[in-house]
Order: structure tokens, then C-alpha cells, then sequence
């Protein structure tokens, strides 16, 4: 089966799998502004009082930490499933000591990637079955699934454009080649057909403060 399956979903919503808090997720390809729109909520909730943990992942804990460095910068191959069984097992500490406490607590998670990455990035971008890497980060994180998932989209030509410009060295997956990208890109917006109430699907070219506004309308009335 592929991401497109419109059969219903299994996992729980994050509110009903442990507590008050949200937990909100921001995706999409690399140089589609996900940091930047993460930093304009996490300063958006806390002027409004609100408790806010920001995560990422990988690299969320002192583990992922060390798994980051293996999937973003190991130089040489590394197999596609061994790939995706690092990104669970990030997953499934990150989730156990960083956001289901925090969820417990009444706080908003905000949070740099999730499972919906590795559904594109190792289902789509690396040919495996989408249904299994997704099956394997559900199983990772007793079923949680975000409140709010933020998809910034962007033409991977127009994501590497904005990569160039900032002069950095590439990790290995924004090294790949376009068609890795493009087949990255589908893999999310087929996600976000999937699942059009738990998605905000933003065009990434508009200005960041348009796209800020639509994300806090989005988490307002997810607030209430």
C-alpha cells in the first residue's frame, strides 16, 4: 500500500493519548522554513502565558543527539531500512522522555519534524513502503499523533535555491538529488490529503509573516 490509502487511521489524536497539552509538528522539505515558523509560535504562545517545550527531530534528547549525527552526517551508505529504524528508535526515547511529559504537564510542544518525515523522507524519498515506516513510528510512540501538523511546501527547486544561499555544508539528505526531493514533497502533500483535519498545508513562498498569522489561527482554535 502507498501513503494515498484512504483507509481510516488507527493511531489517537494526541490529546486523547495523553493530556492536556498540544503537540504541534512542523514538516516539510529542507529550505522550506520550519525553524523559522516554529520560533514565530514558540514567541507567539509564550507572549500569551502558555508553557512551550521546543524539539526537533532527531536530536531531541542527548540519544538523539548521537543518532542525528548518524543519519544527517555518517559518511558512507547507510542501508534505507537501517535509516528508518534509527529515526524510530530517536522517536521512540524522544517521545517517551521529552513529549509525552511535557503533553502530561499542559504544555505546547512545538516540534521540528516527526513521523510524518520519515513517511516521506524514507517511505516516498527511499522507496519503502509508506504503511511500514509509518507502522513502525506508531508502534515506537504508542500511537501519538500531533494535534496540528504544519506543512510548509515548497518546489524542491526552489528548497535548493534557498539551501545555496545559505552557504552551509549539506547533510545527506539535503545532498540528495532533486528527484529524491520530488518524491519527498508528494510523499507529505498525499499525507496531508490523508489526513486534511489533523494538516495545514501552507504554500512556503509566501512571507513568513503571512505564514505565522495562518499557523496561529490554526492553533487558536485548537487552544479553545
Amino acid at each position: 500500500m502507498t501513503v494515498e490509502d484512504t483507509r481510516p487511521l488507527h493511531a489517537p489524536r494526541a490529546a486523547a493519548a495523553g493530556g492536556p497539552g498540544l503537540f504541534v509538528t512542523f514538516e516539510g522539505g529542507d529550505g522550506a522554513g520550519k525553524t523559522t515558523q516554529a520560533s514565530l509560535l514558540e514567541q507567539w504562545v509564550r507572549s500569551g502565558g502558555r508553557d512551550v517545550v521546543r524539539t526537533r527531530e532527531p536530536g531531541g534528547t542527548e540519544v538523539g543527539v548521537r543518532i542525528r549525527d548518524i543519519v544527517l552526517h555518517h559518511r558512507g551508505h547507510i542501508n534505507a531500512r537501517a535509516e528508518a529504524l534509527l529515526y524510530a528508535a530517536d522517536r521512540a526515547h524522544h517521545v517517551e522522555t521529552v513529549v509525552q511529559p511535557a503533553i502530561a504537564r499542559g504544555d505546547v510542544v512545538i516540534q521540528d519534524r516527526y513521523l510524518d518525515s520519515s513517511v516521506a523522507y524514507q517511505g516516498a524519498g527511499r522507496v519503502l513502503d509508506a504503511d511500514d515506516v509509518r507502522a513502525l513510528s506508531l508502534w515506537a510512540t504508542d500511537g501519538l499523533l500531533p494535534d496540528l501538523t504544519v506543512l510548509l511546501d515548497l518546489d524542491p527547486t526552489a528548497a535548493r535555491a534557498r539551501l545555496d544561499a545559505d552557504d552551509k555544508p549539506f547533510d545527506r539528505l539535503e545532498a540528495e538529488k532533486n528527484e529524491f526531493h520530488a518524491r519527498v514533497r508528494d510523499g507529505f502533500l498525499a499525507l496531508a490529503r490523508r489526513e486534511p483535519e489533523r494538516f495545514l498545508v501552507l504554500d512556503a513562498t509566501e512571507a513568513p509573516e503571512v505564514l505565522a498569522a495562518r499557523v496561529r489561527d490554526a492553533v487558536t482554535a485548537r487552544l479553545r
